[in-house]
């Protein structure tokens, strides 16, 4: 996000902290946010009314409330409120806000509970299964399909497998994808995970597995770099041949023999 987004989305934010350190419903306030993201998501009027940033920011909360209070919580409604208030740069960013809250309600539930380590883990794994499967991949990636088709899907893959929280970030990313790549959207979903546990997360793509005192020595390295606690996700892929190539956030850090194969080829060819 920039300019006035930023800013808006970090009030937000503490609004949201705040209704956390109450004992209601979580996953609750999540499904009401994810159905009102829905609704603004299908309603571009209605979105544009919502995140206008020429309009008073307390006639946005007024109509925000007016139109969603009786239908979703009341800690929903005082979020969405919050939501409207705030100056948005973007529609885009309005939208997006309200359906982090939603995973973020989902994420804290699974922190409550002790499962947040696992509903990380088994969202990068699903992303990952996903990505190796093109006919899956397009099956849950096709726009304009079956939703309950592919929240079916999703349960039928996981259930049993994963902890309830992962099963519904993992249907609402393949049924409300707001015109993202899906493993953009489980990606985000990550980002906010590692947020929660106040960690940053590190995707290493390497040719083959890393020993543990190979992930412990890279490990620190990052978190020498980031002053942050990181977790690692490891995916192999043989096709960089050796090296290791790193991402955290919108940083990449590539020390694969492709990627330096690549550049000796185009000193000598020129191209």
């Amino acid at each position: 996000m920039r300019g006035s987004s930023r800013g808006a989305a970090a009030s937000v934010q503490e609004a949201f902290d705040a209704v956390l350190t109450g004992t209601g419903d979580r996953i609750a306030l999540g499904e009401d946010l994810f159905s009102v993201s829905a609704v603004i998501e299908a309603n571009p009027s209605l979105r544009r009314a919502l995140a206008d940033p020429s309009r008073d920011g307390a006639a946005k909360r007024v109509l925000a409330q007016r139109l969603f209070g009786g239908r979703v919580s009341a800690e929903a409604t005082e979020l969405l409120g919050a939501t409207a208030a705030g100056r948005w740069s973007r529609e885009g960013d309005f939208a997006d806000t309200v359906e982090s809250l939603g995973v973020q309600a989902v994420l804290a539930q699974a922190e409550r509970e002790g499962r947040i380590d696992a509903v990380e883990d088994e969202l990068f794994r699903f992303e990952r299964i996903v990505a190796g499967d093109p006919d899956l991949r397009d099956t849950l990636s096709l726009r304009n399909t079956d939703i309950e088709g592919k929240a079916a899907l999703v349960r039928g893959l996981l259930e049993g497998k994963a902890q309830p929280e992962t099963i519904r970030l993992a249907e609402q990313a393949v049924t409300s994808p707001r015109g993202r790549r899906l493993d953009r959207v489980l990606e985000s979903y990550l980002d906010l995970a590692a947020t929660r546990r106040e960690q940053l997360s590190a995707l290493v793509t390497v040719a083959a597995p890393l020993t543990e005192q190979q992930q412990a020595r890279l490990r620190t390295a990052l978190e020498r770099i980031y002053t942050k606690s990181v977790v690692l996700h490891i995916v192999i892929d043989p096709n960089v041949v050796g090296g290791i190539r790193v991402q955290v956030g919108d940083e990449v850090v590539d020390g694969t023999v492709l990627r330096r194969l690549d550049e000796a080829r185009r000193h000598i060819t020129g191209a």
